[in-house]
């Protein structure tokens, strides 16, 4: 997986501490991101790896690609897989989000099938979702 495959297209729409607002292209969303010393762009076109370590992973047979809340930190992402390698995901849900999944395999519930590219998954993630904007 190269950087630009696993970033997501957006802006960021400000910067509060330790954390950027991250607008995903072609979205309402406004993710809460923890970030390491930002003082890259604002209000402008840029690239972020969004990464969330998952609480619980669960398989799931239909639905939409959705993250919730709207706005805030990501805690809830839905979506299609897009690449799996070792014990990390890439799932599809307002732009690819890098998921951690769980060591524990109590915390995967695989009841419509076992995670490949192209399934559909439900992430509930621990708090502290992280952004890498990369530069321009």
């Amino acid at each position: 997986m190269t950087a630009t495959s696993l970033a997501a297209k957006g802006r960021v729409l400000r910067v509060e501490g330790d954390r950027i607002v991250f607008q995903p292209s072609n979205t309402n969303y406004e993710l809460h991101l923890k970030v390491a010393d930002y003082t890259g762009p604002v209000g402008t076109s840029v690239e972020c790896i969004i990464r969330v370590i998952a609480r619980k992973v669960y398989s799931v047979s239909s639905g939409g690609n959705f993250i919730q809340p709207l706005f805030g930190e990501p805690r809830i992402i839905q979506g299609q897989v897009r690449s799996i390698e070792g014990q990390q995901i890439v799932v599809h849900a307002g732009g690819p989000i890098v998921i951690s999944l769980p060591q524990d395999e109590n915390a995967i519930d695989l009841n419509t099938g076992s995670i490949t590219q192209g399934s559909m998954i439900n992430v509930l993630a621990f708090a502290g979702a992280t952004g890498e904007v990369l530069a321009g």
